[in-house]
């Protein structure tokens, strides 16, 4: 079944805005199938697993259905454990960011009962709850139903497990019988289906057939992180295996501009990939990647759908995906053609339990590893350096070289002091073109991968962003489009450059002038 974008959908424009905060292109299976029919107020059974975006499925019609004038309870989710309502209630506030008046509350055990009462009496029009605490609630009067237009059995199979099924049914039967009834199992024994009979109304059945990890070949590990580190881990991990091709994947637009940026100013041929670009820059990046001109693409899942390329050997997970199956479709990009591959994942904090419902569904171990020390990246790169000397004795012709070497060998040097003074020089010399990226301009005020310049002219001097642009591009070769943001004040002027080509750009424009007029540029003053 295809995907559709959430702009197809009739939903308003306030939960669009809200889904495209949250990163979300398209719909998941669940969402694809789940959401029209809830949005046209049928009964909804839907058999789907957690990780498969469920919660919005029912969460976008759910907020849709809300009139935000009436202050009473409108719609019950019930949820069999206090984590899952902690994390519905999360995702409905995110997707109600743009609606006014629309009030949400979790009740759970464990959590101050007064706390909750202060908050259904001020008025609230979505419950997330509990079976027990919900019960709770409605013994004392403090949640009234009258009200009530749908309700919502998130992990019905799970309820029943847990001994909810009594419950389930008292809440039921105290709800107006012409609510509508969503009910979301992962498996469908025949107690789910005796509910689904007695309280729902020719309810409409949608399965999501899970697909199933088909790629052995793949070495999947996990790394542990904050989420602050996670640049740095991700070059030094580049480093050590030393990719052809890397495949690296974020969730939303937004960091995989940020990503690409990042990592173009440490010096890596990077480029992004996502749903914002024309079709024809999307081919120009796709084709640098698959002939080497860039090395480490950056993109998001939707984007990603059309990359067929037989030597990507490292996939990363810069951000845990959304859907079990989006992991499926991510690290399904390297192990092609018979070759092995290599499948990294990122976690920061609660991510780790979405991680376990992942190797749960796919039935695989992603091992946990430690993230590797800068002394471990430098002992990687001598030892791919060591490699290639190696490759260059079995297989190149050193005569005139060797030739050399023995002239120094007469002037009482050993061969270990010429070939250890030759390693330092190269190993010298990779480190300074490391050094030269990585130059410290210090926070310039820029955006990330930039550095701000300062240029000591302006409006006064008749000089508009064509004349930076045009001047930068023609002198420094730099592409245009890589130029950033162009602030012309009344005397001088701030543009943005990318950080691996602002030493450059520094060099070769302070002996220029800009229409005739010599300037003085200099990184801008840290802030």
């Amino acid at each position: 079944m295809n995907a559709v974008k959430f702009s197809d959908l009739n939903i308003s424009k306030e939960l669009e805005k809200a889904i495209a905060d949250m990163g979300f292109e398209e719909t998941t299976p669940i969402q694809t199938k789940a959401i029209p029919h809830i949005l046209e107020g049928k009964d909804v059974i839907g058999q789907a697993q957690t990780g498969t975006g469920k919660t919005a499925a029912f969460g976008i019609p759910v907020l849709e259905s809300i009139n935000p004038q009436d202050k009473g309870v409108q719609v019950l989710i019930l949820c069999p454990t206090r984590e899952l309502a902690i994390q519905v209630s999360e995702e409905i506030a995110n997707l109600s960011k743009y609606k006014r008046g629309v009030k949400a509350l979790p009740v759970y055990g464990g959590q101050p009962i007064q706390r909750q009462i202060k908050a259904l009496k001020k008025g609230v029009q979505i419950v997330i709850g509990t079976p027990g605490r919900v019960m709770d609630h409605m013994r004392r009067r403090t949640l009234k139903l009258g009200g009530l237009k749908m309700i919502v059995l998130d992990e019905a199979d799970e309820m029943l497990n847990m001994g909810f099924r009594e419950d389930i049914e008292s809440i039921l039967k105290d709800t107006p019988s012409e609510r509508q009834t969503v009910l979301f199992s992962a498996t469908m024994p025949k107690a789910i289906m005796e509910i689904a009979k007695e309280y729902q109304s020719n309810a409409k059945i949608l399965k999501v057939v899970h697909k199933k990890l088909t790629v052995p070949s793949i070495e999947q590990y996990y790394f542990e992180m904050k989420q602050g580190n996670k640049a740095e881990i991700l070059t030094r991990l580049i480093d050590m295996n030393n990719p052809k091709l890397t495949l690296v994947f974020c969730n939303t637009k937004k960091k995989v501009d940020q990503l690409t940026s990042q990592l173009q100013g440490r010096g890596y041929f990077a480029d992004a990939l996502h749903g914002d670009m024309k079709q024809r820059q999307r081919d120009r990046v796709m084709a640098s990647f698959r002939n080497g001109n860039v090395d480490v693409l950056v993109a998001t899942d939707v984007a990603a759908r059309g990359i067929d390329v037989d030597d990507v050997d490292l996939v990363i997970n810069y951000d845990v995906p959304q859907d079990e199956e989006y992991y499926v479709h991510r690290i399904g990009r390297t192990g092609r053609a018979g070759r092995t591959g290599k499948a990294f994942t990122f976690v920061v904090g609660k991510e780790i339990y979405k991680l376990k419902d992942i190797q749960k569904y796919t039935k695989t171990k992603i091992v946990r590893e430690k993230a590797p020390s800068v002394h471990e990246v430098e002992e990687a790169k001598t030892g791919m350096l060591i490699n290639e000397i190696k490759d260059i004795i079995k297989d190149v012709n050193l005569t005139k070289e060797i030739h050399f070497i023995e002239k120094l060998l007469e002037q009482d040097f050993t061969s270990i002091d010429v070939a250890a003074a030759l390693l330092k020089m190269v190993k010298g010399k990779n480190e300074q073109q490391e050094n030269e990226v990585e130059s410290d301009f210090g926070n310039t005020g820029a955006e990330p991968g930039m550095v701000r310049l300062f240029i000591n002219i302006g409006k006064k001097h008749n000089i508009r962003p064509g004349d930076i642009l045009g001047a930068i591009a023609g002198e420094t070769g730099l592409p245009g489009e890589l130029v950033g943001s162009i602030d012309i004040f009344k005397k001088y002027t701030f543009v943005e450059v990318p950080k691996e080509h602002a030493g450059k750009v520094l060099r070769i424009m302070k002996d220029n002038n800009i229409k005739g007029k010599s300037i003085n540029i200099e990184p801008a003053n840290k802030k």
